[in-house]
C-alpha cells in the first residue's frame, strides 16, 4: 500500500481505533506510538553490479507504559500530513518499523475496515538475488545467490 492510499483510507475513516497485525496473527498492543515518519531511500549495488535504488514511507512504532494511550486514525493522519513535504510522492510504499524481539520492517499489505477500527495487516519482506542471470541462479529457485564462486 502507497503512502496516497493510506491517506485516503485514513481520510474516510476518521475517529476510527488503529489495529496493527503482524505477520504471524499477532498484535502490535494498542497503546502505541508513532515515534517517527519518514522517507527512506536506499542506494546500492546488487550482486551483479547494477545500481539501485529505493525509496520508501517509513512509519516507526513505538510502544512504552502509558496503556491508556490510544492513536486514532484522525491523529494518524495528522502525523502524515505535517511528515508529507520530504515524500514528494503519494506512491511510496509504506513500511511499518516495530520492535518486537528485533527490529522490523514490515510492509503495509492492506488496511481492512472492521467494526472495531482500521486493521493494518503488515507482511513481509524477503531477500532475493537481483542478478540471477549474471550469478547462475535458475529462476524460480529458493537457492542462495551468492554462494561461493557466484559473484
Amino acid at each position: 500500500m502507497n503512502i496516497g492510499e493510506l491517506r485516503g483510507i485514513l481520510d474516510q475513516n476518521p475517529g476510527s481505533a488503529l489495529h496493527l497485525m503482524l505477520p504471524d496473527g499477532s498484535f502490535v498492543p494498542a497503546h502505541f506510538h508513532v515515534t517517527e515518519v519518514g522517507r527512506v531511500q536506499k542506494d546500492f549495488i546488487d550482486c551483479g553490479g547494477t545500481v539501485r535504488s529505493t525509496t520508501t514511507c517509513q512509519v516507526q512504532i513505538w510502544v512504552a507504559k502509558d496503556t491508556e494511550h490510544r492513536l486514532d486514525s484522525t491523529k494518524f493522519r495528522k502525523i502524515l500530513k505535517l511528515a508529507a513535504p520530504p515524500f514528494c510522492s503519494d506512491s511510496l510504499p509504506v513500511e511499518m518499523e516495530y520492535e518486537g524481539s528485533t527490529i522490523s520492517q514490515y510492509p503495509l499489505s492492506e488496511v481492512e475496515i472492521t467494526p472495531s477500527g482500521l486493521l493494518f495487516h503488515l507482511g513481509t519482506k524477503h531477500t532475493d538475488c537481483l542478478a540471477p542471470d549474471k550469478c547462475g541462479v535458475p529462476l524460480g529457485t529458493t537457492e542462495a545467490c551468492c554462494a561461493p564462486g557466484c559473484c
